[in-house]
């Protein structure tokens, strides 16, 4: 398999649910006007605490300093693994679950932070950029490396980032547990062609800016359901996550998704934000996936870590992370 390094500076920023108004105008730039900036990887996730935001350089300047702003201090590197040529795999399960051994739990076993952003299309590993020979040293023996320079897949030589591993010699640190909630919404993950983005742009406004308010959502109501809209724009290809209820707003015609059709579950992470120093998170529910060969798609917000699982498996999974967290007590 083969591991590229994009060729993508990104920031991972948050916008707070009262400040969104200040940031429409650069927000509806990016989504719609293409042609009128040179951003060419933007997420807009939008949770029941915040807006987060990951988007490149390009992308970044069009934001202005504000009190509703939160940006987290480094610059990410979105990696991607390929495999038999193809971003997508051959693997029956998808997303997260493929990569869990070979990419998230070596990682994490070197205490290497990820933010995680899955796509209809693909699954993103961003690493801090001064993380990097790290990665390299720690993924070299299992993948070729490329880096992406100027649209070019580049090799990159082992020599160029030797002493990267961190050799220190200390115990794994055993990551702490966190709590999952399990809400009731059911969600699909979606895409569309870019040309008929302008078609669905009043709803697409609507549902992101109008849709609700914070002082709508209640603590009862959040136990239930919760509010979870995501909109990629990444390379020319979009990516859509939102309930089953957000999508009938849609002209179902025009969104596509896997031919199966499925409906997919969310498994949210932490009861308290999550921050972004801790590693193993990803891993901790990734594993177990993998183990059982349940797919996931996997999305890191600024406060929260989100899995989608099909609905079927809904049931096994919610045994198994309770199974997963009773663990480390029993050691």
């Amino acid at each position: 398999m083969d591991l590229h390094i994009l060729d993508h500076r990104l920031r991972v920023t948050s916008i707070s649910k009262s400040g969104l108004e200040q940031f429409t105008h650069p927000l509806i730039k990016l989504i719609f006007l293409r042609n009128r900036t040179r951003c060419k990887f933007f997420s807009l996730t939008e949770t029941p605490e915040n807006f987060t935001l990951v988007l490149d350089e390009e992308g970044f300047k069009e934001l202005q300093p504000s009190e509703h702003l939160q940006v987290e201090s480094s610059t990410w590197l979105p990696l991607n693994v390929v495999s038999n040529g193809n971003v997508s795999s051959s693997s029956q399960a998808v997303g997260v679950t493929k990569i869990a051994k070979s990419v998230i739990a070596p990682l994490a076993q070197q205490h290497v932070s990820v933010f995680m952003l899955s796509t209809y299309q693909t699954d993103f590993i961003l690493v801090r950029e001064k993380d990097l020979s790290v990665v390299v040293s720690t993924l070299k023996e299992e993948f070729s490396i490329y880096q992406e320079v100027e649209g070019e897949s580049v090799p990159m030589r082992c020599q160029d980032v030797t002493n990267g591993l961190q050799k220190n010699g200390k115990e794994a640190i055993q990551p702490t547990v966190h709590p999952v909630l399990i809400p009731q919404n059911q969600f699909c993950v979606m895409s569309l062609d870019p040309d008929t983005l302008p078609s669905i742009a009043t709803t697409l406004i609507d549902v992101l800016f109008y849709s609700s308010s914070p002082k709508e959502e209640s603590p009862a109501q959040e136990l239930d359901c919760i509010k979870f809209f995501s909109f990629s724009l990444i390379d020319g290809y979009i990516s859509l996550v939102m309930d089953s209820e957000a999508q009938r707003q849609f002209p179902s015609d025009l969104l596509f998704t896997s031919s199966s059709g499925e409906l997919w579950r969310m498994v949210r992470i932490g009861g308290q934000p999550l921050g972004f120093d801790e590693c193993g998170i990803v891993a901790q529910i990734s594993q177990p996936l993998a183990d059982s060969d349940i797919s996931a798609y996997y999305i890191s917000t600024f406060s929260f870590d989100h899995a989608l699982v099909p609905e079927e498996d809904i049931v096994s999974v919610t045994g198994m992370l309770q199974h997963h967290r009773k663990e480390p007590a029993a050691s």
